[in-house]
């Protein structure tokens, strides 16, 4: 699962990125409104961890324009400002949630992750299809209830996947959940990860398997036993 961190403090954000991989996150950071509308704009994210204090523009006003474009990307706000008022305007203009600094690692990550529970949303605590299990939190995969090691990033390949199972996912987003805003992806990275995982579940005898629609994406499937 990727983040968008919209923070100018260099300091906390460093904390925040390790914090959120220790926890299974990705995590892409900016330092100001301007940046985050266009990190926004060009691809998809999980969550939003917003601070409302940032040079060019209150972050209120960059929640209300995300409501404002129909973006219904759980946003929680990660703020100094600690009255009943300012908390009862940040979930006015939007917000799902509201965290008061100086704060602790592990409310920040439980608090992302039950907005991530809600339904509609994208994390659950155990996704299954077929044989095949991912504990999301504690990010063990499981075929026919045996604990099976797979890496991380066919593992992060493997989330997207059982999220939709049965459902056509867009190379694209693939490529924005592993990699993010570094752009440090090949031409055929994605393919590369999936032809290892494809190997892998294979081995491990799932009952699923990932098929390849040209030009558009990947789909996991039950393969049904012969009769």
């Amino acid at each position: 699962m990727r983040v968008l961190l919209v923070e100018d403090n260099a300091e906390l954000v460093a904390l925040l990125v390790k914090g959120l991989a220790r926890s299974g996150f990705a995590a892409d950071s900016v330092g100001n409104a301007g940046d985050a509308a266009h990190s926004l704009a060009a691809m998809r994210y999980s969550a939003i961890v917003l601070d409302l204090g940032l040079p060019d523009q209150d972050g209120l006003s960059l929640l209300r324009g995300i409501r404002g474009r129909g973006d219904s990307t759980p946003v929680l706000v990660l703020t100094a400002r600690d009255g009943v008022s300012d908390r009862v305007n940040g979930l006015r203009a939007g917000a799902d949630d509201y965290l008061v600094k100086p704060f602790a690692m592990e409310e920040l990550v439980a608090r992302l992750q039950a907005l991530l529970r809600r339904p509609g949303n994208l994390l659950g605590r155990q996704l299954t299809f077929g044989n095949v299990s991912l504990e999301t939190e504690g990010r063990q995969v499981f075929v026919d209830g045996v604990v099976r090691v797979f890496p991380a990033r066919e593992t992060a390949i493997l989330e997207i996947l059982l999220r939709r199972g049965g459902n056509v996912v867009p190379k694209r987003l693939f490529e924005d959940q592993l990699f993010g805003l570094s752009g440090d992806v090949g031409s055929n990275a994605v393919e590369v990860y999936v032809h290892r995982l494809r190997k892998m579940l294979q081995d491990c005898g799932a009952t699923v398997k990932i098929h390849t629609v040209r030009g558009v994406g990947y789909l996991l499937a039950e393969e049904k036993a012969a009769a």
